[in-house]
């Protein structure tokens, strides 16, 4: 299956139970991806998360519901989804900027439409990347679970966490165990592999030297053998991260005709702390399958 007529058929899917409780895994088996890469690849490409989709389509379809039918804003409220009328009016105030009540009386509401996937030709950019094969080696980390698997909220969660390593020491303190001759600088590993619906576990760590670990904030983690798609980034953080991010989401996945997200583990390699440099340099490891 090709990721457009993946991604038409996880929207096609999304629409058809639109009523019922949202099942993320479902939806990503549409276009045969893991819910974690589905999530972040649709908020990549469309601006906003599949959440938000779904949040702005049930509002949107309930405003017509209250304006074109005689169902009561109870019986609305939950065949969309919320638990109560007073849930239902925050986030239906928020959305159209006026009240159910005042829906049903005629006032202007906002429309959210369905997406639809089309095929617009562009490309001819060129993108580095290597591919490497790499056998299974050991990290020390710091994990934290991040609370959602796509947009702002997980990029809020993850630059924070960073933050917090830097100020309290644990940068300075992981030093101790880490062998920087396999990888070059201090990791960022996404364990999507652990992916669940409300988030994921992020570390921040280093490979692992073997000197025995006498701090209680740290762990050993193994990482299996994998292949990677290793791409160069170029540029400030997180800005240049992003961007190269999108590319690889937008780009590299959809065309490449030998690889496929491998839904193991994604690693940034930072080699220096100087972050704000706008001719910083890193690297974004993704392990990939070969299609078969």
């Amino acid at each position: 299956m090709d990721w457009i007529s993946g991604i038409q058929q996880a929207i096609n899917y999304t629409e058809e139970h639109l009523c019922e409780e949202t099942d993320y895994d479902a939806i990503a088996r549409q276009a045969a991806s893991s819910s974690f890469h589905f999530q972040r690849v649709f908020s990549m490409i469309c601006g906003f998360t599949l959440g938000d989709y779904i949040r702005m389509r049930r509002l949107s379809l309930a405003a017509e519901a209250l304006q074109h039918g005689n169902d009561k804003i109870i019986d609305i409220a939950l065949k969309y989804g919320y638990e109560s009328p007073e849930s239902f009016t925050r986030a239906f105030t928020r959305f159209h900027g006026i009240t159910p009540s005042q829906a049903k009386h005629g006032e202007t509401i906002r429309s959210f439409s369905r997406l639809s996937v089309k095929l617009i030709l562009d490309g001819g950019n060129f993108m580095d990347y290597r591919i490497e094969k790499k056998d299974a080696f050991k990290i020390v980390c710091k994990k934290k679970h991040v609370n959602k698997p796509q947009g702002d909220t997980a990029t809020a969660d993850i630059s924070s966490f960073w933050g917090e390593m830097s100020k309290d020491g644990s940068v300075e303190r992981l030093t101790k165990y880490a062998d920087f001759s396999k990888l070059h600088g201090i990791l960022g590993i996404c364990f999507t592999s652990d992916m669940a619906n409300l988030g994921f576990p992020y570390g921040i760590g280093a490979v692992y030297n073997g000197v025995p670990l006498d701090d209680d904030e740290f762990e050993i983690v193994e990482i299996p053998a994998y292949t990677f798609a290793t791409f160069p980034c170029k540029g400030k953080m997180p800005d240049a991260f992003k961007e190269t991010f999108k590319r690889i989401c937008t780009e590299f996945f959809p065309q490449s005709a030998t690889y496929e997200y491998g839904n193991g583990v994604e690693i940034e390699v930072y080699p220096s702390a100087d972050v704000s440099n706008p001719d910083y340099y890193c690297e974004i490891m993704i392990a990939v399958n070969e299609k078969k």
